[in-house]
C-alpha cells in the first residue's frame, strides 16, 4: 500500500501519516528525515544534497526524487509506505511516477486532508513552543496549566515565527500555488481521497481507515 499525504501546512497530514504507518506497519517517510539520514551516513546522495542545503538553496527535484526512490527501495518498504511532504509540485509527482514505473510500481492512494485556510491560521497562530525543551502546546486545543509556562520544564512559551499569522498566510500562498495542483493531478489518476481535516483527529483517521480497509 503506497500512500501520498496531501494537505496544507498545519492541516494535520503528518499526524495522520504517523497513524497510518503505525496501523498498517509501513514506514512513514518524510523528505526531511531522508535528507538527515543520508547526510548523517555520508552517502553519495547525501553529500550532493548537503552542497545545496549549505548554500541555502533548494535541493533540485531530480536529486530529491533519487533520494526518495532510494528510500522506498529499502527492505522495510516491501509492504508499502506513507510519503509525507513529497511530492510538493507537479514536476516532482511526474518524476516520481516515472521512477516508480521503471520498477513496475505505482502509488495506490493520495490522501488530501482538507482544512480551510482560516482554520489553519487559527490553529497555527494558537501554537506555543517552550524555549527550553521544545514541547509544543495550543492555547485552545492543548493549553498549559499555567498560561505561558511549560508544563514539562517550567520554561517560557513563545509563538514561533513560523506560526505567526503573516508567515502562515505566506506558506499557504506557496501551497496553493505549487502544491494544490497535485489534487487535480491525482484526481485524474483516480487515486485521490479527500477527508475533512476539521473534525477530531481520531475521526479523520477513522475516515481514512474506511478507505484503506481494516
Amino acid at each position: 500500500m503506497k500512500i501520498i499525504m496531501l494537505g496544507a501546512p498545519g492541516a494535520g497530514k503528518g499526524t495522520q501519516a504517523k497513524k497510518i504507518a503505525a496501523k498498517y506497519d509501513i514506514p512513514h517517510i518524510s523528505t526531511g528525515d531522508i535528507f538527515r539520514a543520508n547526510i548523517k551516513n555520508g552517502t553519495e546522495l547525501g553529500k550532493k544534497a548537503k552542497t545545496f542545503m549549505d548554500q541555502g538553496l533548494l535541493v533540485p527535484d531530480e536529486l530529491v526524487v533519487d533520494l526518495v526512490v532510494d528510500r522506498v527501495n529499502q527492505e522495510d518498504c516491501s509492504k508499502g509506505y506513507v510519503l509525507d511532504g513529497f511530492p510538493r509540485t507537479i514536476p516532482q509527482a511526474e518524476a516520481l511516477d516515472a521512477a516508480l514505473a521503471k520498477m513496475n510500481q505505482k502509488m495506490d492512494y493520495a490522501i488530501n486532508v482538507e482544512v480551510p485556510d482560516e482554520n489553519i491560521v487559527q490553529r497555527m497562530s494558537g501554537r506555543r513552543a517552550c524555549v527550553d525543551c521544545g514541547t509544543t502546546y495550543h492555547i485552545v486545543y492543548a493549553p498549559t496549566k499555567q498560561e505561558g509556562i511549560c508544563d514539562n520544564c517550567g520554561g517560557n512559551l513563545i509563538l514561533r515565527d513560523d506560526d505567526k499569522p503573516e508567515t502562515v498566510q505566506k506558506r499557504l500562498g506557496v501551497y496553493h500555488d505549487q502544491t494544490q495542483p497535485l489534487i487535480e493531478y491525482y484526481t485524474d489518476k483516480n487515486i485521490l481521497v479527500e477527508v475533512d481535516g476539521t473534525i477530531d483527529i481520531n475521526d479523520v483517521f477513522a475516515e481514512i481507515v474506511k478507505v484503506l480497509g481494516e
